[in-house]
């Protein structure tokens, strides 16, 4: 499928894929590509496969920029604006749907900024948020998240390089409304751990099932 995005420059079609589970769906989960990546990286069919395991839909897709085959993201507002375009899409298709933003890194973060900007979900979850440039934490990338309402899961691993030292994170995230961190021991910002071998969908795989129990929790508390 494809999903029509309103640029500054005029409109543009981005590639989705919209996959349903087996049984009846809990939820909608769109997924956001990673910034050097695309819709069908492993990792993300990995663990949207999962996702689907445990009763959801998910949606991958790309931003403009990938679709038209850079590798470096354009302007962060046509990412928010992509991400208006794809809840909006959700919403006419499934309107009695709870929708929940995914990102993978880049992916999260632009649906952080969509968030602050009014961007209407159930929760946000984000795998491996950029907190800053690695070896750059002065430069952090959280002044807007205390204006994200709905609730957070940042899923990190404690070796990211983006998110050094983990405590600048804990305390980005109590600035938050309504925000938690789950760890990953060793785990780097793919999720990789040292000494371990195993295969991009698999590790994308072994991240759904803390993120399926947030999802869960939300939708119990609403």
């Amino acid at each position: 499928m494809s999903i029509a995005v309103e640029l500054p420059a005029g409109p543009v079609q981005v590639s989705a894929v919209w996959e349903h589970p087996a049984a009846d769906s809990r939820g909608v989960v769109p997924i956001a590509h990673s910034a050097g990546t695309r819709l069908d990286h492993p990792f993300l069919i990995g663990f949207a496969g999962a996702l689907r395991a445990e009763g959801f839909t998910t949606l991958r897709f790309n931003f403009p920029y990938a679709e038209a085959g850079r590798r470096m993201p354009g302007p962060a507002a046509h990412a928010v604006l992509t991400w208006r375009a794809v809840v909006d899409r959700i919403r006419a298709q499934a309107p009695d749907a709870s929708v929940f933003a995914c990102g993978k890194s880049y992916g999260g973060r632009m649906a952080s900024m969509a968030a602050a900007e009014g961007l209407q979900v159930d929760g946000l979850v984000y795998l491996g948020y950029p907190l800053h440039p690695p070896g750059r934490p002065d430069k952090p990338r959280a002044a807007h998240l205390p204006g994200v309402r709905p609730p957070q899961l940042f899923v990190e691993g404690t070796n990211d390089p983006f998110v050094q030292p983990p405590t600048q994170l804990e305390e980005a995230v109590r600035t938050c409304q309504d925000a938690a961190i789950s760890w990953f021991e060793g785990g780097g910002h793919s999720f990789e751990v040292k000494g371990r071998k195993h295969a991009a969908d698999e590790v994308g795989a072994s991240v759904a099932p803390v993120v399926a129990e947030f999802l869960g929790r939300v939708l119990n508390a609403g």
